[in-house]
C-alpha cells in the first residue's frame, strides 16, 4: 500500500473501532486492567503507549527495506525498547510522581503485543505516512479504551472524575476534579482488579452489540426490494 493508494479513513476506523487493540484484538490487557483505577493513570499510560506506537511504526517503516527477515523481529523489539526508554526518561523528568505510580507498566510497554504486532503486520509493509497514521489511530483507540475504563472505575469506586490531574498537567490542573455526588461511600470492587475485568467485559459486550445491530441494518438494506418502473409497450398505429 503506497501513500497514493492508502485509505486513511479505513485505517482510522480500523484502529479506533473495527480492529481496536483492546476491545477486538484483546492485546495490552495487563496494563489495561492494572493501572486504570483513575483517569490520570489511564491517560498517562495511554499517551505513553500512543507515542511509542506511532514513533515505532515510523522508524520501522523507514528501515523496512534494509532489514532482513532473519533479524526483523529482534530489530523491531530493539526499536520499541529504545523509544520506550526515551518516553520513560521524559516521564521521569516531567511527571515523576505519575511515573512512580505507574511503576513497572511504563517499561513493560516494550512487551505490549499491540505495538510489535503493528510494526510487523503494517509498518514493515507500508510507507511512512500510512504507517504513522496506523500507529496513531491504533494508539488512540487503545488510549480511549484505557480512559473509558479509568473513568468508569474512578466514578464508581471513588465518586470522582479527573482527580489528581496535576500529576500529569501540573499544579494548574489540581482543581479539575469533579465530584458529582455530595456524599458517596465508594464501591470498592470497582477500584480492585475484578472491577477492571467487569468494566472491560461490559465495554466489549457493548461494542459487539453495536456491531451486530449495524450488521443487521446493513443486511436489511441490502435485501430490501427496490421498486422498478414498468415498461408499457404499445403496438399498432396511431393515426
Amino acid at each position: 500500500m503506497s501513500d497514493a493508494t492508502a485509505n486513511y479513513q479505513a485505517i482510522g476506523k480500523n484502529g479506533l473501532w473495527t480492529n481496536n487493540p483492546a476491545l477486538v484484538q484483546l492485546l495490552g490487557l495487563c496494563p489495561l486492567l492494572a493501572v486504570t483505577g483513575s483517569v490520570v493513570n489511564a491517560l498517562g499510560l495511554g499517551l505513553a503507549t500512543l507515542m511509542v506506537l506511532t514513533s515505532s511504526n515510523i522508524v520501522v517503516s523507514l528501515i523496512r527495506k534494509g532489514v532482513s527477515d532473519a533479524v526483523r523481529l529482534p530489530a523491531f523489539v530493539m526499536i520499541i525498547a529504545t523509544l520506550t526508554t526515551c518516553i520513560e526518561l521524559i516521564m521521569r523528568a516531567f511527571t515523576y510522581e505519575l511515573y512512580t505510580i505507574l511503576g513497572i507498566f511504563i517499561p513493560l510497554i516494550v512487551t505490549n503485543c499491540a505495538i510489535l504486532g503493528r510494526a510487523d503486520a503494517f509498518a514493515s509493509k507500508n510507507s511512512v505516512l500510512p504507517s504513522a497514521v496506523d500507529g496513531f489511530m491504533m494508539g488512540t483507540g487503545f488510549a480511549l479504551v484505557l480512559l473509558s475504563v479509568g473513568a468508569i472505575r474512578e466514578l464508581l469506586g471513588s465518586g470522582t472524575l479527573f482527580a489528581d490531574m496535576h500529576l500529569l498537567f501540573g499544579e494548574g490542573a489540581r482543581n479539575w476534579v469533579w465530584q458529582p455526588f455530595s456524599s458517596y461511600p465508594g464501591f470498592l470492587v470497582a477500584v480492585l482488579p475484578p472491577g477492571a475485568f467487569i468494566v472491560t467485559g461490559f465495554l466489549i459486550a457493548l461494542k459487539n452489540t453495536l456491531d451486530a445491530k449495524a450488521a443487521k441494518r446493513r443486511k436489511a438494506l441490502e435485501t430490501k426490494p427496490t421498486k422498478r418502473s414498468k415498461r408499457v409497450r404499445t403496438t399498432g398505429q396511431i393515426g
